[in-house]
């Protein structure tokens, strides 16, 4: 079975069931593919790889996510009006 045989086969799947596919795929081989991304350079890797490890370190210096969201869905709602 091909890539383009597999990806017909989920096309009538479910929003939700995708995402859980997504996970599993990711679950299951995200450490063979985490370190390849065509898209960003070597410095742009080590710096958030350095990002990352800075933030573990500091956990209370970040901004919670629905935090983030929060203030990005305010900014859009006044951009509406």
């Amino acid at each position: 079975m091909s890539v383009s045989d597999i990806i017909e086969e989920i096309r009538p799947l479910s929003a939700k069931e995708k995402q859980e596919i997504l996970e599993k795929l990711w679950t299951e081989f995200g450490d063979e593919l985490e370190s390849f991304n065509p898209d960003l350079t070597p410095e742009q890797i080590a710096e958030l790889d350095r990002r990352a490890e800075d933030a573990l370190k500091h956990p209370g210096r970040g901004i919670p996510a629905e935090q983030v969201f929060a203030e990005i869905e305010k900014r859009f709602a006044e951009r509406r009006k």
